[in-house]
């Protein structure tokens, strides 16, 4: 199942994203934290946004969560931990089975780092929901398919697993073997886009492409998945300005043809 990542379309309005996803033929899509907050700024509540979203008749493969609860304190903490939860009643009302996060981008104690994963997760797990954990290829220290392995395993909940990103995988060097030897019991959730061949910057981001532009093995690493038995939704994350100045409909047509073209027979 394939889902468009609002983030591809950041500069067009929520309503037409999801016109746009279905009229394309996108299975899903997967919405943000930040398309709730700027529907709050016009004035929108988030019922008013989760209605629009259920009528638009696409499914809800996952939403996002606010970042940096993984090393917060105090009363940020507190804060960001009641967003955690009001995140997973908005997947749970959609029917979603997954809410995801990015790791902190600086540095964490690994350990203090695994007890507020197995903290979230019993959060997720409340709302019958699954956190879908991702490392960040630009992060100062959660930056490899390894390190965020190793925080999931010290962390040991059922609530969390790894959420596997082709951009970030690419940009970190992750092998096809060590891609393939991640079970399937670890993986909540897929993202994915292509890696630019050149021009790569340290800390920079927003250049993802869609598959077979870059260095991205796509039919390598989808084929691992489904030997593994990966049923879940995979989502197309593709932030890049040069596609957000092309109209919407074009490049979500052109990003599904794209991955139509790399999955497995």
């Amino acid at each position: 199942m394939l889902a468009l990542h609002t983030w591809t379309l950041d500069t067009t309005p929520l309503a037409e994203v999801l016109s746009v996803a279905r009229r394309v033929g996108w299975d899903g899509i997967e919405l943000r934290r930040v398309d709730f907050a700027r529907a709050a700024e016009q004035g929108q509540s988030a019922a008013d946004v989760l209605a629009r979203v259920k009528a638009s008749g696409l499914r809800v493969a996952c939403v996002g969560v606010e970042l940096g609860w993984m090393g917060a304190e105090a009363a940020e903490r507190a804060r960001l931990l009641r967003a955690f939860a009001e995140s997973c009643r908005w997947a749970a009302e959609l029917g979603a089975g997954t809410v995801m996060s990015p790791v902190d981008k600086g540095r964490v104690d690994r350990a203090r780092a695994a007890a507020s994963v197995r903290e979230v997760g019993a959060l997720a797990a409340e709302h019958a929901v699954r956190l879908a954990l991702e490392f960040n290829s630009q992060a100062e220290q959660l930056n490899t398919l390894a390190s965020i392995r190793e925080v999931l395993t010290v962390a040991s909940h059922p609530g969390c697993g790894l959420l596997l990103d082709t951009y970030h995988l690419g940009r970190s060097g992750a092998t096809l073997e060590a891609i393939d030897g991640v079970p399937l019991d670890e993986i909540a959730y897929v993202q994915f886009s292509d890696v630019p061949k050149s021009g790569l910057e340290p800390g920079r981001a927003l250049d993802r492409l869609p598959p077979g532009r870059g260095s991205v093995p796509f039919k390598e690493i989808f084929a691992s998945l489904e030997r593994k038995g990966y049923r879940g939704f995979m989502s197309y994350e593709a932030p890049n300005p040069a596609a957000w100045a092309r109209p919407a409909e074009d490049v979500a047509r052109e990003a599904l043809e794209a991955t139509r073209a790399v999955l497995p027979r």
